[in-house]
């Protein structure tokens, strides 16, 4: 009896191992061929791209004819791409300095399409099949990223973004935000801070340009000056204070650019010029290179464009029936007696004409018929935003004041 049980359990012992010996080798064989089969399927995918990118500059001199001569050019058919373009961009006006983008398979070399970058925003695509060529106009595709800049004025706003390593494009467009609000060449002082919120633009992981100013500070003589950008519904569509006023106003703050005073060069010479003081007038000489770009401060009508004695070549506009303006030493005058002009167009250019012992632009204003000094005139506020789209505004611009606002 006790014979038979051994055996019984002899059997059921043997069993088990053979039954765990069976599993392990399945176990194993099973791991090891899908181990080879994962192993063959990694190998098997491509890293090679799909595509390459071939850059090919256009130097000076360089014509649409010349360009198609190049050897990376040489198997596309000129005149079809030509053709295609047409009808969004003439190719016989690319520039010098630019280039164009030729896009291939990667094994075989074979052009897919041709891109031309027309400005900043948006680039001529021209896909090639065959023999069929089809062109479209398209934005850039850009990556956007957010970034913040701050400084010190010790000279100027200009020369403080250069010693942060700020894109002066970027500083410039600040400015022109800022432009009915603040001279840079006569308001700035040594101690005004700025800070401001913009787009960067990049291509491949490469910067390429500045985008649009969201938010700006700026501290002058302890006032604080706010601009936010707001794309709200029609015509309510640019640059308002903290409050949802326009920032545009009546008047520019200065008849010369900020990207043509830039580079500090004001900055030896920029006076209040006063004179017959009893009658209250005032006038403001912006020293400038011979040649600069003067704007009109606002809308209005060319009620003088010629000599006027010591004043040189000179231009006036009458804006309304209470203020007109005055831009004397021209070298030069870009308008005639009774034209119209808007906010911002050239009406002439910096020289040395008249009384003057050097470059610069001698600007009056003038208000019923008294001559003032505009860097004190209070002009109204810009439009508001309505109470209902103010809110969207407010709640809007919140974060960003919140960020100007830290040190």
């Amino acid at each position: 009896m006790k014979i038979n049980n051994y055996k019984k359990f002899k059997v059921v012992i043997i069993t088990i191992i053979a039954v765990i010996f069976l599993f392990t080798l399945w176990y194993f064989l099973k791991t090891n061929v899908n181990g080879q089969a994962q192993e063959t399927e990694i190998e098997a995918v491509s890293t090679e791209p799909e595509t390459k990118k071939i850059i090919i500059p256009i130097n000076v001199g360089d014509t649409y004819g010349v360009i198609m001569e190049k050897e990376e050019l040489r198997e596309l058919n000129s005149e079809k791409l030509y053709a295609a373009a047409k009808e969004y961009y003439d190719l016989a006006q690319i520039r010098a300095g630019y280039s164009l983008e030729l896009i291939c398979d990667y094994q075989s070399g074979k052009a897919q399409e041709l891109i031309y970058k027309i400005d900043g925003q948006e680039q001529l695509s021209i896909k090639i099949e065959g023999e069929n060529y089809t062109a479209t106009i398209m934005p850039i595709p850009y990556e956007t990223r957010i970034v913040s800049k701050k400084g010190n004025i010790s000279s100027s706003l200009y020369e403080a973004a250069l010693e942060k390593e700020i894109d002066e494009r970027a500083i410039i467009a600040l400015a022109d935000a800022f432009q009915w609000s603040i001279d840079f060449a006569m308001d700035p002082r040594v101690g005004d801070t700025f800070k401001f919120i913009y787009e960067e633009k990049y291509l491949d992981d490469e910067y390429i340009r500045p985008g649009k100013i969201l938010a700006g500070k700026y501290v002058n003589s302890g006032k604080e000056y706010y601009v936010f950008y707001f794309d709200g519904e029609k015509d309510n569509e640019g640059y308002f204070d903290e409050e949802g006023n326009s920032v545009q106003k009546l008047f520019l703050k200065a008849p010369v650019a900020f990207k043509y005073i830039s580079s500090g060069f004001t900055t030896g010479l920029r006076y209040v010029e006063a004179f017959n003081v009893s009658t209250g007038h005032r006038a403001i000489d912006y020293a400038a290179p011979s040649g600069t770009p003067i704007r009109s401060v606002g809308d209005g009508t060319i009620t003088m464009a010629g000599w006027n004695g010591s004043y040189g070549y000179m231009v006036s506009v009458r804006h309304n029936g209470t203020y007109s303006t005055n831009y004397a030493h021209m070298s030069k005058m870009a308008v005639k007696k009774g034209a119209k002009v808007k906010q911002g167009d050239i009406i002439g250019y910096v020289g040395s004409t008249g009384f003057s012992t050097g470059p610069h632009l001698h600007y009056e204003m003038v208000k019923n018929g008294i001559k003032i000094n505009p860097l004190t005139e209070v002009l109204p506020p810009g439009k508001s935003l309505n109470e209902e789209i103010k809110i969207i505004f407010l709640e809007k611009i919140k974060e960003y004041k919140e960020d100007l606002n830290k040190n």
